[in-house]
């Protein structure tokens, strides 16, 4: 039966090679799990119990939750081909419930390298500050690369210090900051005015000839300000943008404020950074408490 599944596969479905090898080797794989002296089985013998504890030994040899649904999705499809054709009364992968795949958790920089970051860019001229005033801008607010490109000056309040930004599906929100912003905007303005003849692009945020900046700009002032001073291997505005944001929990923000000001449509996608600080917790939890370390 399994070589009528592939040949399925391979002439009525048109599958790519590449499916069709990767089913097959998952399906053998699980005929070998029920008998290691047979390459088939009986689907009609199958039960839940036994595609569960294959599941298990997948994961105790070291498969990721990925991996292991691809071979279940393998076994699933076999038993949806068996059961058309009417060669199979029994589905055993009906209420099966397929591993979670983990969410890998947003990387962040420490304070500390920001800081230096900060620091160690000098303020001489306009070049210069657009420069930290691009960093300070995703570490202040948390706002994506996309919106900063479309501020313009009338977007920033220095009065009240906050910013209007247009963010995905056109949704305007404000986003507050303090006056360290707001005294570095101050300056680059003034040496932005001084230095171009006409701001071009009528944007904040421009590049040397008054003209509009670009993703792939504001991308590579990110990275090389980074580039020596953080082990994380992704040097990115987002990885600033996850950065505001687990500062702002970790000090003590509720998670609702941090969703409001990071513009995220829903809670959900707010609640990753709970996990990132929560493992900063636990790490200093177990440092931290006698009773946490393991005795010897």
């Amino acid at each position: 039966m399994i070589d009528l599944f592939i040949e399925y596969l391979r002439y009525e479905k048109n599958s790519s090679s590449h499916t069709v090898l990767s089913y097959h080797n998952d399906i053998k794989q699980f005929a070998r799990f029920l008998d290691p002296e047979s390459d088939s089985f009986d689907p009609q013998q199958v039960t839940p119990t036994s595609i569960r504890e294959w599941i298990i030994s997948l994961m105790e040899t070291g498969d990721s939750a990925r991996t292991v649904n691809r071979k279940l999705s393998a076994l699933k499809s076999f038993y949806s081909f068996l059961s058309h054709k009417s060669l199979c009364t029994n589905n055993p992968t009906k209420k099966l419930i397929s591993p979670k795949i983990k969410k890998p958790l947003p990387l962040v920089f420490r304070e500390n390298e920001v800081n230096f970051v900060s620091e160690n860019i000098i303020e001489n001229d306009f070049e210069h500050l657009r420069d930290k005033l691009i960093v300070e801008l995703f570490y202040q607010t948390g706002i994506r690369r996309a919106e900063l490109i479309g501020l313009k000056d009338g977007d920033v309040d220095l009065n009240k210090r906050i910013l209007r930004v247009l963010g995905k599906r056109n949704k305007e929100r404000i986003v507050p900051f303090g006056q360290l912003l707001a005294d570095l905007i101050t300056r680059y303005i003034k040496e932005r005015d001084a230095f171009l003849e006409k701001n071009i692009a009528e944007r904040l945020i421009v590049l040397n000839n008054g003209a509009e900046v670009y993703p792939k700009f504001i991308y590579n002032k990110v990275r090389n300000a980074f580039t020596g001073v953080t082990p994380v291997k992704k040097r990115s505005p987002h990885v600033l943008r996850h950065t505001f944001a687990t500062t702002l929990l970790n000090n003590g923000a509720e998670l609702n404020a941090v969703k409001e000001l990071l513009g995220h449509s829903n809670l959900s996608a707010t609640e990753i950074y709970t996990h990132t600080t929560f493992d900063q917790l636990h790490s200093i939890y177990q440092q931290a408490h006698p009773r946490a370390k393991k005795r010897r």
